[in-house]
């Protein structure tokens, strides 16, 4: 077993602001303590939650580390008492509470996946918060079913190419909301049925077409703003709205009437303040449900960029430009 240093590269945030906030320093290994494992991380995902953090507005929970990355593949390098899915030398993909911009970090053995052998590590470091996102918002709250019709909001997103991929896997129809033409084939190669430009076009007028009037049975929602009203407008009798994020305002104003009138239910969540418990629960479905399209190759994150650990500030700058089509993930 190779000797473990003392010091560590992480990106910490140095204060609430841009990209530029983001310095390299070094810091001391941490521990892994009951039921945890200590990564040697070789891919580090990033996502808006991230940038949320970096600009203050997203603290980690307490007892997390304040570093940002919440999602990490690598191998094993040391293991707390108590951990008895995982050894040291495996490579593991995993949720994290914080501190993925790292050389090491702390991860738990109940949430920790093994790598397929087809997927890269890279595209490992991709997976674990968009497919527990998706998993948990689209098919355990959003309860989509085979034959229905799912309407995903920015299609092209790391959550939307994985949202597609497995929506398509189970057996429903697909439609997405895109802000641009390379955005919308991109998706459409990815499987999705319909791709909306909501520049150029009205999506509650297109998903109705789609679906011959009848709305989307889920819709997968990280605006808010304006579009919670216009979702209620685009639903399905008995449809079901999912809130993962708030892009647009977090303050809406919306006609209940139509809530009443539908029988819809809108729902919402976040990952990173769940209870370890919740979390080991969405893998052990994952496992059970998804991990063998994974195996076959027939789900794959979508990889738009790979930056060096040193540079987050760069893949900050790129995910900020919206122009990123799938995952942006740091090579550690």
């Amino acid at each position: 077993m190779e000797k473990l240093p003392a010091q560590m590269t992480a990106v910490a945030i140095s204060k609430p602001g841009g990209p530029e906030v983001l310095i390299p320093e070094q810091r001391p290994l941490p521990v892994p303590g009951p039921g945890e494992l200590l990564v040697k991380v070789m891919a580090a995902g990033v996502n808006r939650p991230d940038i949320a953090q970096r600009s203050g507005a997203y603290p980690p929970p307490p007892g997390a580390s304040d570093l940002p990355g919440l999602e990490i593949a690598g191998e094993v390098v040391a293991t707390g008492p108590g951990v008895s899915r995982h050894k040291i030398g495996d490579k593991v993909m995993s949720l994290v509470a914080g501190g993925g911009y790292a050389q090491y970090c702390i991860a738990q053995d109940g949430q920790a996946m093994t790598v397929p052998p087809s997927l890269t590590i890279a595209e490992a470091g991709a997976i674990p918060e968009t497919l527990m996102t998706v998993w948990h918002n689209v098919f355990e709250r959003g309860a989509l079913k085979p034959g229905e019709t799912l309407l995903i909001h920015g299609g092209s997103s790391g959550i939307g190419t994985m949202a597609i991929q497995l929506a398509k896997a189970f057996g429903s129809k697909v439609i997405v909301t895109v802000g641009g033409e390379d955005k919308a084939e991109a998706c459409r190669k990815l499987g999705a049925d319909v791709a909306i430009n909501y520049k150029t076009q009205d999506f509650v007028d297109e998903t109705k077409k789609a679906t011959g009037g009848a709305g989307a049975n889920v819709i997968l929602d990280m605006v808010a703003g304006d579009y919670v009203d216009r979702n209620y407008d685009a639903a399905a009798v008995d449809g079901r709205i999912v809130q993962i994020a708030t892009l647009s305002s977090p303050k809406v104003t919306v006609n209940i009437a139509k809530v009443m009138v539908k029988r819809l239910t809108h729902t919402g969540s976040t990952l990173r303040p769940r209870t370890n418990a919740d979390k080991a629960a969405m893998v052990a479905a994952i496992e059970a449900k998804v991990m063998p399209l994974l195996r076959e190759g027939k789900v794959k994150p979508v990889m738009d960029s790979t930056f060096p650990l040193e540079k987050a500030a760069d893949a900050h700058r790129r995910m900020e430009t919206s122009q990123h089509i799938g995952k942006i993930v740091l090579a550690v």
